[in-house]
């Protein structure tokens, strides 16, 4: 856990990041919001940030956004300042932590930031073998592709070789090249100098040098456009980069691990990835078998994610019916282990009772709609949305199915792209239709249906 600590804090910070480092954090700390956005740019990167609830918050958010610095912020202030955790949560903090710190809540709030484990949770023997092979070539400096369906956990695979690799003690560096738009993912990955472009008010090191020493996660490599494909390949091979708008080339010590859902041998045939870059990061391909395919471990990660929004949510845990087990067992989860943790989620909050039944299991069925987990979903001949679907056009279901999905995800494109089965970059060039035919596009955390 890497802790940015912005301003005095009213002279606690001391405090505040001896009880970091206890608790297993490096901490680093900035004067003032322009002196941590230098050490950010600089390949400084931090995995918290606590500033000052005295500062401009709103100033640090958006200069974070607008370059592209992905952080969470939590605001600190002295006493019970409530109107100044209001205008800091308004801003866009995450959080307010009061002052002077309690070991046990700045602990909380560190365990929550890096509250994802790398331990990965199985019992089926498909899953078995695929933990064998990876831990046979974690140790090695080969190049690795992860493949597999959208929601089976393949940048915990990431994390979890980086971890076993010689490099551990490195930085693990992941970039989503399917979230980040084209014409800027080539500065995310190599880096910009000043004035290189529209936006680039300083020079900003990009994840080859962050990752240096360390491991860099390219997730949905796929996605990336067939002309920054040769840049990279040749960054690989040469074992340098070149910053945007710098003819100085640069060093870097990166051990590449790559993502995709895709199935790479068709998209090399088709023209869409090169094939001299596909072997280069194809030294070794860990395939994760989707969860359908892994039976053995549905009953085991429900029961994990049940003690795990359990406590989230401060409710007592409670153990799943047969009949809720019986449920799970039987559907298909297309978006795999995400899917899954959905559905404990929703059902620690719907069960009632010593233990969780099958009517708090709200599963997808086949047309997008919540069934539960007892009746199945709807068919063509019972009344429901399917029966509606005839005399349609395909792409006006088309259309539904993609709004309603965003609608469902709260606006987060990433993860309905994901549920969808489709990239992030189909998705926007859908939506920017969907705009120009009139219709209005949710945003984050918009949960009604918009209107043409």
């Amino acid at each position: 856990m890497r802790l940015l600590i912005i301003g005095t804090l009213g002279g606690q910070i001391g405090a505040a990041s001896q009880i970091a480092i206890q608790r297993g954090a490096t901490v680093q700390q900035a004067d003032n919001i322009d002196m941590a956005l230098q050490l950010l740019r600089s390949g400084q990167s931090a995995d918290l940030i606590m500033v000052d609830v005295n500062l401009q918050i709103d100033e640090l958010i958006s200069s974070l956004e607008r370059e592209r610095i992905t952080v969470p912020v939590i605001a600190c202030g002295v006493g019970n300042d409530t109107q100044a955790a209001v205008r800091a949560i308004r801003a866009g903090a995450k959080e307010y932590l009061p002052l002077p710190p309690d070991a046990e809540l700045i602990a909380a709030v560190l365990e929550a930031v890096a509250e994802e484990s790398h331990k990965i949770i199985h019992a089926d023997p498909r899953m078995t073998e695929v933990i064998r092979i990876a831990d046979q070539v974690a140790p090695s400096e080969a190049s690795i592709l992860i493949t597999g369906p959208s929601g089976t956990g393949k940048e915990l695979m990431a994390r979890y070789m980086h971890n076993k690799s010689k490099r551990k003690n490195g930085r693990f560096v992941a970039i989503n090249c399917a979230a980040i738009p084209e014409n800027l993912l080539e500065s995310e990955l190599f880096g910009h100098e000043k004035g290189a472009f529209t936006g680039a008010v300083a020079r900003r090191i990009g994840k080859f040098e962050e990752a240096n020493g360390g491991t860099l996660l390219l997730d949905e490599i796929s996605e990336m456009d067939p002309k920054l494909q040769a840049k990279l390949l040749r960054a690989i091979q040469k074992r340098e980069i070149d910053r945007v708008g710098s003819s100085k080339p640069v060093k870097v010590d990166v051990r590449i691990l790559a993502t995709s859902n895709r199935n790479m041998e068709s998209e090399v045939s088709r023209g869409n990835f090169r094939e001299d870059l596909y072997f280069r990061l194809n030294v070794m391909n860990i395939k994760l078998p989707a969860l359908k395919e892994r039976p053995q471990d549905i009953p085991i990660l429900a029961e994990h994610f049940v003690k795990k929004y359990s406590a989230a949510n401060d409710i007592a845990v409670r153990p799943l019916s047969q009949a809720a087990t019986d449920a799970l067992a039987r559907h298909g989860w297309a978006g795999n282990i995400r899917e899954l943790e959905n559905a404990m989620h929703r059902a620690i909050l719907l069960a009632s009772g010593d233990e969780i039944g099958a009517e708090a299991i709200l599963l997808d069925g086949g047309d997008g709609a919540a069934s539960t987990g007892a009746g199945g979903a709807a068919s063509a001949n019972d009344g429901g949305e399917a029966g509606n679907l005839v005399g349609r056009t395909v792409a006006d279901v088309e259309r539904d199915l993609i709004i309603d999905t965003l609608l469902h995800c709260l606006g987060n494109r990433t993860h309905a792209a994901n549920i969808l089965g489709i990239s992030i970059r189909t998705l926007r060039n859908k939506l920017k239709l969907y705009g120009e035919q009139g219709l209005n596009i949710p945003q984050h955390g918009e949960a009604e249906r918009p209107q043409p």
